[in-house]
């Protein structure tokens, strides 16, 4: 099976001067004055727009050409991913969107593409640990408050999650699983109106990436962390346990972000982003942003991420059959 930790710590690890050419000696890249079409396949407010747009500008400016965002969500980023995969690959549409759409909602159900073959790995962006949190509505203090209540009172907790298929969604189920506890499982269409819920404790629990947002509100104590995911603890929870620390390896999932392009894309055109998006991850403006909201960034080349896409479907893939998950 794949060792993410492996990956994301290697990942990590690289130094950015070994991986990336001078942008000096890049040519000047595809022709024409056609704007470059970024679909975040989810609604606004999220992780992927706190630290995606502010990348995108950068992108933009380097490039010398118009970039628009476009969030389109809908059904775990599936409708947005899916415009991308019908769009014609020549460089003018991209997704940045969490790898789940193309690795994970496949194996559980049936999509208008074709995860293997419908698109091509640009660029990763970074990877995000998953907080379980609590609400006002939880008067537990720990995960292992939550799993005993879940146990002891079947149906009495309500989890959030950002939708049907979202790792926060197969987080919940492997837990379930593993324990014999039962959740009401509540999905969201995004994590804009589940953070808006939380606030007013519609629930007792919910996952979510850190950003703005959530960060505001832990410091605020409308949302307690009981536990993070990740291959080490999340920098900015140190005393806050992995799922994986607490016997739940396979529940112990990020999420990935990256840029991906239609099948087809030319190959010079997709280095040439791989390139600039890599440089621009690099910039103190996008590495402080990373830091506040816990997240890592990464770099490869695209073969690289084409690679990790095929086998991050696989584990997950195995996970999903081994829990016996469906939707």
């Amino acid at each position: 099976m794949f060792d993410r930790r492996r990956f994301l710590a290697t990942s990590a690890a690289v130094t950015l001067p070994s991986m990336i050419p001078a942008l000096a000696r890049a040519e000047k890249p595809w022709p024409g004055a056609r704007t470059i079409r970024v679909i975040i396949p989810y609604v606004a407010g999220g992780v992927s727009d706190s630290v995606g747009r502010r990348l995108i500008e950068q992108v933009a400016q380097v490039l010398g050409q118009s970039m628009i965002v476009e969030n389109k969500g809908g059904a775990g980023g599936t409708v947005g991913v899916g415009e991308v995969a019908r769009a014609k690959g020549d460089g003018y549409t991209l997704a940045l969107t969490a790898i789940s759409p193309i690795t994970l909602l496949p194996h559980l159900m049936k999509l208008q593409y074709n995860a293997d073959k419908d698109f091509t790995g640009v660029a990763p962006m970074m990877y995000s640990p998953v907080y379980v949190m609590g609400t006002n509505a939880f008067k537990g203090k720990t995960f292992e408050d939550m799993i005993a209540e879940a146990k002891a009172k079947p149906g009495s907790i309500r989890w959030a999650t950002s939708g049907i298929g979202s790792v926060g969604h197969i987080m919940l189920e492997q837990v379930q699983a593993k324990t014999g506890a039962q959740f009401i499982h509540v999905p969201y269409k995004g994590i804009a109106q589940t953070v808006t819920d939380a606030a007013s404790a519609q629930f007792e629990i919910m996952t979510g990436n850190p950003f703005g947002t959530i960060n505001s509100m832990i410091e605020q104590g409308k949302l307690r962390v009981l536990a993070t995911t990740g291959p080490k603890r999340a920098p900015n929870q140190p005393n806050i346990g992995t799922l994986a620390e607490k016997g739940f390896a396979d529940a112990n999932l990020t999420s990935l972000f990256g840029f991906v392009a239609p099948a087809g894309t030319p190959a010079d055109v997709i280095a040439k982003l791989n390139e600039v998006i890599a440089a621009q991850i690099a910039t103190p403006a996008i590495q402080e942003a990373m830091r506040n909201t816990d997240n890592v960034a990464m770099y490869s080349t695209p073969a690289e991420f084409d690679a990790l896409l095929r086998k991050e479907s696989r584990s997950t893939g195995e996970i999903i059959q081994k829990a016996h998950i469906t939707l």
